[in-house]
């Protein structure tokens, strides 16, 4: 089974809107923090990219702070620049403007000294090699030892309920395995940080489900940080502590939704008035972005 040990306090105000916020409104903890404590530190950061027309702006002015131990979600329509963030977080995309910090390094320094794993949206396992073997790689790489990568690597197979599996090979395996292996795989190296661009967007329903509860729980069990992409308004209900809705392109902050509900979760609770409301408003700040009229 997937399990994540309890997190930080979190913040259980009201929604707050971050667009040129201060710094006291844009920590969870209404500035008591200093911005070394923080996990994510984005300052009005704003991606352009050129093309042979007319530029295109993927992010506008971006402010967000996130502590350690917290589970955000980013959501949005398609096209908001929601993947476009995390890969700025994580150094894969170059920003335009503002500044970005992670752990109180720069992205490229933070990925230089691993302190995040990656989850893509597909598992982007190599099918030649072993469960094992593709959980183990990352260690490797980094020059460890024979017994410490298997060691390492059978702990985390076990963490997301795959014990037994290593001598598989990822055609073998369900979607959802798959998922989980690269799960693994990006926990193997112990990142303080986990940033997962969709990675149950392309399974059934009852498989994102389940691996929705299993993620809960490994995000309670572990105290990592999770900044977790999604288009479903239920699973980033279910899945958060707070929930950043952007807007379409050119992609911006409209509204940070901090979750009513408690750290300890299942999937019973989405029938919870509690959640209902997180779910409407969520809906209610997409609408209203996307500039659709709400009957309430």
């Amino acid at each position: 089974m997937l399990t994540i040990r309890s997190s930080f306090a979190r913040s259980r105000g009201p929604a707050i809107a971050l667009m040129n916020a201060p710094d006291r409104m844009l920590h969870p903890s209404n500035g008591t923090a200093s911005g070394r404590e923080l996990a994510v530190r984005a300052r009005k950061v704003s991606v352009v990219y050129p093309s042979a027309d007319a530029p295109v702006q993927a992010l506008s002015e971006i402010d967000l702070a996130i502590a350690p131990g917290e589970f955000v979600s980013l959501i949005g329509p398609s096209g908001c620049g929601k993947t476009t963030l995390l890969r700025v977080i994580a150094d894969l995309e170059p920003i335009t403007s503002g500044t970005v910090e992670v752990n109180g390094m720069s992205p490229h320094e933070a990925r230089l000294a691993r302190a995040y794993g990656y989850v893509f949206q597909s598992p982007a396992l190599f099918p030649w090699r072993t469960v094992l073997a593709n959980v183990m790689l990352p260690l490797q790489i980094q020059g460890r030892d024979a017994a410490t990568c298997k060691s390492v690597a059978m702990e985390q197979l076990a963490r997301v309920g795959l014990g037994g599996f290593e001598k598989k090979y990822p055609w073998q395996l369900s979607g959802g395995m798959q998922q989980r292996v690269s799960i693994a795989r990006a926990l193997g190296f112990e990142p303080r940080l986990l940033m997962m661009d969709e990675p149950f967007g392309a399974l059934d329903e009852i498989t994102r489900d389940r691996l929705n509860e299993q993620l809960q729980q490994l995000w309670r069990r572990e105290k990592r940080t999770v900044v977790f992409v999604t288009h479903s308004i239920a699973e980033a209900a279910y899945l958060s502590t707070r929930i950043v809705v952007m807007s379409p392109r050119p992609g911006r902050i409209l509204k940070v939704i901090a979750s009513p509900l408690p750290d300890e979760r299942d999937l019973g609770m989405r029938d919870s008035p509690e959640f209902v409301a997180v779910a409407h408003e969520l809906r209610e700040a997409l609408a209203i972005g996307s500039g659709r009229s709400v009957d309430v």
